[in-house]
């Protein structure tokens, strides 16, 4: 009896040891994580770090950008830019301009592959507000089958796993003065792309061969991925906001199945979904929208929850036990429930300056604000305003505008000029 016992407690032991590891290593494969939440069930992660503490690693990139890491079991990618839009005195020869999808090692930050790519198609100059982010905005997708770019009017392309281009898609040649930042979305088959800019477009390709699944137009003024949602019934929606709406489609043929009145501006943060619940936040006006995923036609007045004067023109929000948080661009902190939208708190981070273009992240307890020039704010993640700790890498002063990536229990960070592996050591 003792020896079953044994064996069972011991198979139990190792039962917990293996989901505690698949926890841990669980992949952040698009931007803003597994469901586009920002949010990781890991735990562990750092509270502080700067040049002497806390980095694991960190290496050299081949060029700048505003994109977010993603991780797919032992190797990180990354997009950046050269060539052209560097430096801010002398921006170069637009011909010269270059995109990089880059293949890290996990383990010790080494460079694997790094892919070049030359600009086609005219791109909007380095002038008015594209040198804030620059021309690799777009985190790339990444699944079993590949990896997955947006690089605006040089269009959309699809590498397999050794960094061989599998196909390259025009998605359009127009192009704003805010540049383009959308990302791929993934839906099974097929890989979406959010060309509002390009086109006015939302293009489905397919994964393998890339060619053009289903398109569909008005996409006006819309800077955000879109994100796959669950409604009650469970069919999956690709939802996406755009300038005055919020649309949903089916993801497999691009059926438009509702829509809902949204705000009046150009549309920059993606919207997260919690259950069948969706939540969108945007526009100059800083407005906060609850709406009921499902239903069908205009569905404004029948599932739209709530409706609040608060939101950031920026950033994207996290949710959590009940709550919503995000940052305004210029450093105001928001709590708001998100059943009814009461505002929690309303408060401005102490001493912060500049901007911040980082969505947040959260994880273990804590919510992660990366600025773009004055270190990375943790506070809990919970509805209580409080910071934690203030962590700033002194030696890198170039912009840092990338969202963080929890991975094994630390943290991918990029700048301008550096990826950083930040973890408790």
């Amino acid at each position: 009896m003792k020896f079953f016992r044994f064996i069972f407690s011991t198979s139990v032991a190792l039962f917990l040891a293996s989901q505690f590891a698949f926890a841990q290593t669980e992949d952040w494969p698009q931007f803003r994580g597994p469901n586009g939440t920002g949010k990781s069930a890991q735990t562990g992660l750092p509270l502080e770090w700067s040049d002497e503490k806390n980095i694991v690693w960190k290496m050299e990139l081949p060029g700048m950008g505003a994109s977010s890491p993603v991780t797919f079991k032992d190797k990180i990618f990354v997009t950046c830019y050269s060539g052209y839009g560097v430096d801010p005195k002398n921006a170069g020869d637009m011909k010269d301009l270059k995109r990089h999808l880059v293949c890290i090692s996990r383990e010790d930050g080494k460079t694997v592959w790094d892919v070049p790519e030359n600009s086609t198609n005219e791109q909007e100059p380095y002038q008015n507000f594209t040198p804030l982010h620059g021309y690799a905005s777009g985190s790339p997708a990444v699944d079993e089958s590949g990896i997955y770019v947006f690089y605006g009017t040089s269009g959309a392309a699809a590498y397999d796993h050794d960094g061989k281009r599998r196909w390259m898609v025009n998605c359009g040649t127009s192009h704003h003065v805010f540049g383009t930042s959308n990302s791929p979305t993934i839906a099974g088959d097929l890989v979406i792309i959010n060309a509002s800019i390009e086109s006015g477009d939302l293009i489905a390709f397919d994964k393998k061969s890339g060619s053009e699944v289903w398109r569909k137009g008005g996409m006006a003024e819309s800077w955000n991925t879109p994100t796959l949602v669950k409604n009650a019934e469970g069919r999956s929606e690709l939802v996406v906001h755009v300038k005055g709406k919020i649309l949903a489609f089916n993801p497999e043929n691009g059926e438009e199945l509702w829509s809902c009145e949204g705000i009046g501006d150009y549309i920059c943060p993606s919207i997260i979904a919690e259950g069948d619940m969706i939540y969108a936040i945007g526009g100059r006006q800083n407005t906060c929208i609850a709406i009921r995923s499902g239903g069908k036609g205009d569905v404004t007045a029948s599932n739209v929850v709530w409706r609040i004067r608060k939101g950031s023109n920026v950033t994207s929000p996290v949710f959590h036990d009940g709550h919503l948080y995000w940052t305004m661009e210029k450093g105001m902190a928001y709590c708001v429930k998100a059943d009814d939208g009461t505002v929690v708190y309303e408060k401005r981070i102490p001493k912060h300056k500049g901007l911040i273009y980082s969505s947040p992240i959260a994880g273990d307890g804590k919510l992660y604000y990366v600025s773009r020039e004055n270190g990375t704010y943790v506070m809990p993640l919970e509805p209580k305003f409080e910071i934690l700790a203030h962590n700033k890498i002194e030696s890198d002063e170039s912009i840092f505008n990338g969202s963080p990536v929890v991975s094994n229990g630390e943290l991918i960070l990029r700048s301008d000029k550096f990826l950083y592996c930040i973890g408790k050591k």
